[in-house]
């Protein structure tokens, strides 16, 4: 191949590759994520990684607001302190080019205050379709609150100005079943919570028909065999009372029938008159 076409390959080559690149736009942002939760207790310790694509030319995690930032993909808090709430994001840069910045990450640290009460009304257990309200209460004058559940990635937040936040669950189904727990904290400082409540596990009833199985061998189930069993002993009992009631009949027909029948005459017996007086 001669210098000319050779050189004409490669102009058509980094062509290519440019026309690829700006067709592409720009690069796919980075997942942020805590481990193990987001919700950190002071003084425990936390993890926040930053993951791209393979062949990540360089990391860049970062706190909003505070100006710093780190050139690597993670980030390991060994002892949990309010200095390190807040919110974070990350991106990455491929040759010359950065990547779209991850969604933010909101670290929160609890146990800042004391827990407030968490309550199920009118009851924890309530029945497919039922109403039920998790109540949060706070003794302090806190305007926001947290309902956690176990095993849900999402929290539920609201705002409240009289120390107590309703969360209502209607119409409540199996899937609202499971531990709750809530938080109270500021809006002045929204990354600073307090301890987690007690527990409450919250049990909505599954409508079920049990149906007894019949025994081995038998055709079948248990719930038939007694239904035909009692059905039987009823036609039997109905038979045996209109056999009886027949023989009352007979009997009474009968008892009728000689009252009516005339009794046989006597005949009677000629006795003979008295003689007649004599004249004188």
């Amino acid at each position: 191949m001669s210098p000319s076409l050779t050189a004409l390959f490669c102009l058509g080559l980094c062509l290519g590759r440019w026309v690829t690149a700006a067709q592409s736009g720009p690069l796919p942002k980075p997942s942020l994520r805590a481990l193990p939760s987001s919700l950190v207790p002071l003084e425990r310790s936390v993890t926040i990684w930053c993951q791209g694509p393979p062949g990540v030319d360089l990391y860049r995690l970062e706190k909003l607001g505070s100006k710093k930032y780190e050139d690597q993909n993670f980030l390991s808090i060994s002892a949990m302190k309010t200095s390190h709430a807040g919110r974070y994001r990350c991106s990455y840069q491929n040759g010359s080019q950065w990547s779209l910045p991850s969604d933010h990450l909101e670290l929160v640290a609890t146990g800042v205050f004391d827990k407030p009460s968490l309550t199920a009304h009118p009851s924890p257990v309530v029945p497919p379709g039922g109403d039920v309200t998790l109540k949060c209460q706070s003794q302090y004058g806190f305007d926001q609150f947290a309902l956690y559940k176990e095993g849900d990635a999402g929290l539920h937040k609201r705002p409240e100005e009289r120390y107590l936040a309703d969360f209502p669950m209607a119409p409540a189904t199996t899937a609202h079943s499971g531990t709750y727990r809530c938080y109270s904290f500021s809006n002045v400082s929204p990354y600073l919570w307090s301890s987690p409540s007690n527990p409450v596990v919250l049990t909505v009833t599954a409508m079920s028909r049990n149906v007894p199985v019949s025994p081995e061998g038998s055709g079948a189930p248990v719930g038939l065999a007694r239904q035909d069993h009692t059905q039987g002993n009823l036609v039997r009992i109905c038979l045996g009372a209109v056999v009886l009631i027949l023989l009352l009949g007979v009997v009474a027909e009968d008892w009728h029938s000689q009252r009516r029948a005339p009794r046989p005459r006597v005949q009677p017996v000629h006795r003979p008159l008295p003689p007649l007086p004599q004249t004188q």
